[in-house]
């Protein structure tokens, strides 16, 4: 009797024990309970202290499937979510790859010309609003387009008078390009279309700073070790089509090619220095020439403003910058030479020599220029100096002071003196004081 009282208490405690082990509802708990107890197996009191028990764990279950069941709920949710945000990111990938970057600027401009025998003298308001997506398509290719204003489509100004009853301003395609910087050869850039100009200037006698040149370019850095590099630049640019009215063919277009070399590289660690040189060389420069007859367009021409009837142009340019450290105040000497070796006189010769500086958080800037009649092409030299005409010489000074974060007040005077603002040869001098208000985002 003792012998099967033993087999069976150990049998129905293996099966307790695999009861604990194994899920099992609550009816099934319940009545092995109920088996133990009649068969004398357990006492009341452990009858009452397991039937306790039972019911913590029954209890630890279901607020552990509870849990589990809002966990998985949770998860779901999470991943639905993930998944609309991804598409949602997909959809709007380009602008988050997008920069947006913009200025408008402000400007009371006074022109005093003295020697022109039709005086003109202006006193005007001026407003110039720019606004440019630069969007990253992939790793290897950005691209770029910049609206602007302007009174006309002259490729020399974005600014827009304030005048005319309140009448609304033009808007026009400053920049639109591709640029394509394949990973496999780092720091080269293949540039199409209106695009930002790719060569460095240290002065603005060849070209003006609003000037987009249009076409193909091509520019690249190479690091020679240290603070020391290497660019260079080459493009070539149609400016006209079938310039001289014989067939629609490549040979019969106004061109410009471009090339620069140039590099960086510090003498000191408080001496730092910029050299290179620049060709431009037009093809069918002889056949541009105004209409005499319908509509004129500004430039019509390479040789304007200034520049001999008819002049061809082959201009080449060496400039150099040096940037000194270590002083109360930084230093930056610049300049710039060129010479038209295409031209029909002596008078081929251009150069710029200029300092700046900050002081008490004032940027100063002054150059003394000095361009010959036929040295650089008229259409594209600085607008502002000398009311854009070439033959003339004389100072620039600007002071700049950031009022503000991208807010800064300024003001440029130009002191010229131009020998051909008139069709007759006269001298002129011609001093403008622009003020300037310029916020950038």
């Amino acid at each position: 009797m003792r012998l099967a009282s033993t087999k069976t208490a150990a049998a129905l405690c293996g099966g307790l024990l695999l009861a604990m082990s194994v899920p099992a509802s609550a009816a099934v708990d319940a009545k092995l309970l109920d088996m133990l107890k009649a068969n004398g197996s357990i006492t009341n009191a452990q009858y009452s202290e397991l039937q306790a028990e039972l019911a913590r764990d029954q209890k630890e279950q279901q607020i552990a499937r509870q849990a589990q069941q809002e966990t998985n709920e949770q998860i779901a949710a999470t991943a639905k979510k993930t998944n609309e945000l991804s598409t949602f990111d997909q959809k709007l990938a380009w602008a988050a790859k997008t920069q947006f970057k913009g200025d408008v600027r402000f400007r009371q401009e006074t022109i005093k010309n003295d020697g022109v025998s039709n005086n003109k003298d202006s006193d005007r308001q001026r407003i110039r609003a720019r606004l440019g997506a630069y969007t990253e398509i992939n790793s290897q290719v950005d691209t770029g387009i910049r609206i602007a204003t302007g009174s006309s489509d002259d490729a020399r100004s974005t600014n827009q008078d304030l005048n005319n009853y309140f009448d609304k301003k033009q808007i026009w395609l400053d920049q639109g390009y591709v640029d394509y910087h394949p990973d496999a050869i780092k720091n080269l850039h293949l540039i199409g279309g209106k695009m930002p100009q790719p060569w460095v200037s240290m002065g603005d006698i060849i070209w003006d700073s609003d000037i987009n040149p249009e076409g193909l370019a091509v520019t690249y850095k190479y690091p020679l070790g240290g603070s020391t590099e290497l660019f260079g630049s080459a493009g070539h640019y149609t400016l006209k089509d079938n310039v001289d009215g014989e067939g629609v063919q490549f040979k019969h277009d106004l061109r410009l090619y471009a090339g620069q070399l140039g590099a960086r590289f510090a003498i000191t660690d408080n001496l730092k220095m910029t050299l290179g040189g620049s060709i431009y060389a037009y093809d069918n420069d002889q056949d541009s020439a105004c209409p005499t007859s319908g509509t004129v367009t500004a430039p019509c021409a390479l040789a304007v403003n200034g520049n001999s009837p008819g002049e061809q142009f082959k201009l080449y340019e060496g400039f150099g910058q040096i940037d000194i450290g270590g002083l109360p105040m930084p230093l930056s000497l610049y300049g710039q030479v060129v010479n038209n070796d295409d031209a029909s006189n002596d008078q081929d010769m251009g150069w710029l020599a200029g300092v700046k500086t900050k002081v008490y958080g004032f940027g100063l800037d002054y150059n003394y220029r000095d361009v010959q009649r036929n040295a650089v092409v008229g259409a594209f030299t600085d607008s502002d100096f000398a009311n854009g005409f070439t033959g003339s010489r004389g100072s620039k000074l600007k002071v700049s002071y950031e009022l503000d974060k991208n807010f800064t007040l300024g003001a440029t005077y130009f002191m010229a003196n131009s020998d051909y603002t008139n069709a007759t040869l006269k001298d002129s001098d011609i001093n403008t004081l622009q003020l300037d208000a310029e916020a950038k985002f």
